[in-house]
């Protein structure tokens, strides 16, 4: 099954994230897609290369930027939620992007289903 993710919620203050790392992560591992995971709203702080947590916490934005790198995963950014937050090129981590909405409507329609984590 090919699965497309979208991520509305933050990196630390929200479960949903966690939740969706670990679904990806646990799609993979039963041989399943998924060709790209989309940040939207308050989710494009996943992409924040400036996040650092504390040494004995874990590192989302780095999980994810492994994950991607792993499986060769679109992670998208969405630009206007992007920058709306402060989030812009310069400051976004490695293996992310930034683009529109259209890359969700597309990773919608290629997908035999799309997951939402957070409202």
């Amino acid at each position: 099954m090919k699965f497309a993710i979208m991520v509305n919620e933050g990196v630390y203050q929200h479960q949903s994230t966690d939740t969706a790392y670990q679904f990806v992560k646990a799609a993979f591992e039963k041989g399943h897609e998924v060709p790209r995971v989309f940040f939207y709203h308050d989710g494009v702080y996943n992409a924040n290369s400036l996040t650092e947590p504390p040494q004995d916490d874990r590192n989302i934005v780095t999980r994810w930027a492994k994950l991607a790198q792993e499986h060769n995963i679109d992670m998208v950014v969405c630009v206007a939620a992007a920058l709306r937050r402060g989030i812009k090129e310069e400051n976004l981590a490695e293996g992310f992007r930034i683009s529109g909405l259209g890359q969700l409507v597309e990773a919608g329609i290629q997908a035999d289903r799309l997951v939402v984590f957070g409202d």
